[in-house]
């Protein structure tokens, strides 16, 4: 798959099969295609060569999914009501969204604000919400894109808990990150880009401590210094 913007290649000849299960971290340099990676892989954007294959199946046949991004974009209604719309959208009965949503609040904390605009959360409480109106889809895959890159620690903590817990009920994680210790403490997998090309994939437990390409290496490198 590759995927080119007025003559220059942004995805060059991308070609791997992403399992349900393990959580996969997608690592590089700024401008490695990361974010544009997982557009594509969510049908965002379209290849301009190659395709993108879904259980057999192109175009249609994608499932349930679900994108948070780095900065989420919230409607001008209350926390609940974001949650709400979602569902609407995704033809959940009207019985059934505000249960659905009450309860997805709870979970990630956000119960006591729910009925607050949720354009007036705190950036960390955004997320949060972010990841609950994701959730509570019942996504098989979560696109996840740079979830936690402007949040304090303390939010961060609360945020990774959260997506830790959407994969524990089965939902396959997919996400960017710059930060080396998020990395580990989330993926079971790494891809790592550069330049627009896959370069390793391997286990989190190998990639680490013994990154094969150079490419990788002097990543690792210059993230630690």
């Amino acid at each position: 798959m590759c995927f080119a913007v007025n003559g220059r290649t942004i995805i060059d000849r991308v070609s791997t099969d992403i399992g349900a299960g393990p959580r996969t971290l997608i690592l590089g340099p700024n401008g490695a295609g990361k974010s544009v990676l997982m557009r594509l892989c969510h049908g965002l954007l379209r290849p301009t060569a190659g395709t993108i294959a879904w259980r057999g199946g192109n175009g249609g046949s994608r499932g349930r999914q679900a994108m948070v991004f780095q900065r989420p974009v919230m409607l001008r209604r209350s926390a609940l009501a974001n949650v709400i719309y979602g569902l609407k959208l995704a033809g959940v009965s009207r019985t059934e969204r505000e249960l659905r949503a009450r309860d997805v609040l709870d979970v990630v904390g956000l119960a006591p604000v729910a009925e607050h605009p949720a354009r007036t959360l705190s950036g960390g409480e955004q997320q949060r919400l972010a990841l609950a109106r994701a959730w509570a889809l019942g996504p098989e895959v979560l696109f996840l894109d740079e979830p936690t890159a402007n949040l304090d620690p303390g939010a961060t903590r609360d945020v990774e808990s959260i997506i830790g817990a959407i994969h524990a009920t089965g939902t396959k994680i997919i996400m960017t990150t710059h930060n080396l210790g998020q990395a580990r403490r989330l993926g079971d997998e790494i891809l790592f880009l550069s330049g627009g090309r896959l370069v390793e994939r391997a286990p989190v437990d190998r990639f680490f401590p013994q990154p094969q390409s150079a490419e990788a290496q002097a990543f690792i490198r210059s993230e630690l210094v």
